[in-house]
Order: C-alpha cells, then structure tokens, then sequence
C-alpha cells in the first residue's frame, strides 16, 4: 500500500486538532440549526416539529461524519481559513443531506436498524400501531420518514444558500449524482442488470464522488483553490470506489453489530452491486439467480458461498488495495505538503478498511 514518509508529529497533530475544532464547530451549528427549527414549528404545533424531532435525533445517533471531514480536510488542506464559517456551514449542509439520503435509503432497503437504532420510518410505524390510528402503520411511518428526509434535503440547502458560485456548482453536481446513482441503483436492481462497467458507474456516482471527491473539491474551492479539482478527483474517486467495495463486503459478510444495520440487505433487495455483477460473470448459478423472475428470495448463504469459491471476495479485496494505492499516489504531484499528503494516505487507510 502506497504511504508517505511520516512529517513531524507537531505537523500531524496541528492538522488534526484543527480539524477537530471545526468539526466540533459543525456539531454545534446542526444542533442549534435544528433545535431552533424544532421550536419553531413546535410553536405552531407539536405535530409539526417531528420531522424536525426526527432529524435532530438522527444526527445525534451518531455516524462517521465522513463527508464534513473529507470537506474541512479540502479546505484546510487548500489554505482556508480555521476561521471560517462558511466551511462550517458547507459540512453541516453535508451531513444534513447524509441524512436526507439514509432515512430515504431505509425505506427503499425495507431497513429496520439504523446505527443500531430503529429506522425513522420503523419509529413512526411503530407509533401508528401503539396508538391505533387510522390507516395502515407502514405506509404511515414510510410516508412520514419521506417527509423528514426531505425536510433535511430543505435544511441541506438552507445551510449551503451563501456558497459563492463556484462551490455552488459543485454542491448542485454533487446531489444531482447522489440521487441519479441512487436511482439507477433501484432501477438495475429490479430489472436485474448484471453488468460489472454499470454497477462500477453506480458505485461512483452514489458512493465515490458524494463521499468523497465533491466534498473535498467543495472545501478547496472554499478556500479558493478550484485548480486542486483534478488532484482531489484523482484521490476521491479511488477512494470513493473502494469505500464502497467495502461496503458490499460489509453487507455480504458482515454482521448485524458491526454495521450497525441489518447485513445481506443487498442480496434481499437483489441489490446489483460490483461484488455481486463480478460473481454472475463468474459463477452461472448467480447468474441464474439474478436472470430470475419469480419474485423469490435469493440464497444469501449460498451466495456468500459461491462469491468465496470463486474468489470474487478475495479479488475485491486486492481491488479495494490497489484503489487505495491509486488514491495515495494521485496526490504525490498535487502541490500538498508533505503532513497533509501523509495525512490523507491515512484517511485512505481508515476509510478503505474501516479502521480507526
């Protein structure tokens, strides 16, 4: 694996801890953002702040933060200003639409546990059903959850209204990909489309770029360096692709505690990931599944065993490796100092391999 020379401790350390103060900058703004929206419509009436309610706790549960990280990392590492708020406000606009995207990729993945909690809609289903309401608890608690995602899309866009116009664009590409990738993701998934090139494209869109090379290009063009776009696409992208490699691993092998979520989601939703349009190529017993249109089920444990015994998960594994090496060595011509290209050949590592 591609790695830099380690720069002084003092470098890593002022690199880190500056983050860290914006980061903890963001949290701060998401919850006084939210907590006045919460009053707000409270006010009004309690049934208005719910959705609200449920974003506030959504972003409470947790989560990596990947996308504020890898956007305060662009900008500092492009010479913005720790002083900023406006870096600020683009990284809480990313993780409010973070939000937006998993409440409604819950529902689409018929999801029950997120971050080891129950799901937004699952939460408002369940409050349908303890206080026999009217109507059917599912479709209530999916419809609602809908509605919350949106309003965190709406937040999303409150937050990110000042970006000057070249960040804008970037903002405006950024979640045109996520929810095109996210389309096409359910689409190639119903009609069955086992085709690595697609799956791979998806992959990019949904995952690479919203993950991590738009929120990137987004701080260094915050930091008025918009020439840094192709050294950060280079590293985004690789590392993106193998962020979500590890992903359709996680799912396919995974356990329910370790990703906080219910795993073989993927398989149970016919989901057509890289991993598993790589294993049809391979294997013709995936192919048939995947060529089926009887609306059953697939067999995740054979499936987990068909992608072992042809090697698709240890080729995967080798894949995920080798876009690791490409992201750290697309960096070795971009004009970063030596801490900050060491430090993110350390957030390759971390994010490829999910380490701490």
């Amino acid at each position: 694996m591609t790695t830099t020379s380690p720069p002084h401790d003092a470098d890593l350390s002022s690199i880190e801890e500056t983050r860290a103060e914006l980061l903890a900058r963001v949290e701060e703004r998401l919850r006084s953002f939210i907590a006045q929206e919460q009053s707000r419509w409270f006010d009004i009436n309690p049934r208005a702040a719910q959705g609200a309610d449920a974003i506030a706790a959504f972003i409470a549960s947790g989560g990596k933060r990947l996308r504020p990280k890898f956007c305060l990392s662009g900008f500092l590492a492009a010479g913005g200003s720790p002083a900023s708020s406006g870096a600020v406000d683009a990284a809480a606009a990313l993780e409010l639409l973070q939000t937006f995207i998993l409440i409604h990729d819950d529902i689409a993945d018929n999801s029950s546990l997120r971050r080891g909690e129950p799901t937004v809609h699952e939460v408002f289903a369940a409050e349908h059903r303890a206080r026999g309401w009217q109507g059917e608890s599912r479709r209530y608690g999916e419809g609602v959850a809908v509605l919350a995602g949106d309003l965190a899309f709406v937040y999303a866009d409150q937050l990110a209204a000042q970006l000057p116009a070249l960040s804008r664009g970037v903002w405006n590409e950024l979640r045109a990909e996520l929810v095109i990738g996210q389309h096409l993701d359910m689409v190639v998934a119903a009609e069955g489309v086992g085709d690595p090139v697609l799956s791979r494209w998806i992959a990019v869109q949904k995952s690479g770029r919203y993950t991590i090379h738009r929120p990137l290009v987004l701080g260094a063009t915050l930091a008025g360096r918009p020439d840094m776009a192709a050294a950060f696409e280079g590293y985004g992208l690789a590392l993106g692709e193998a962020f979500q490699l590890r992903d359709d691993l996680i799912d396919a092998f995974g356990s329910t505690e370790d990703a906080g979520k219910p795993t073989g989601l993927d398989f149970a939703e016919h989901k057509m990931t890289l991993l598993l349009a790589l294993a049809a190529e391979r294997d013709p017993r995936v192919r048939d599944l995947v060529d089926r249109r009887d609306g059953k089920p697939w067999d995740v444990e054979l499936l987990r065993k068909i992608l072992e015994e042809t090697g698709v998960r240890a080729t995967v594994e080798r894949t995920i490796a080798g876009l690791v090496d490409k992201a750290c060595a697309s960096l070795a011509t971009s004009g970063l100092d030596e801490a900050w290209r060491h430090e993110f050949s350390r957030l390759a590592t971390q994010v490829a391999y999910r380490s701490s």
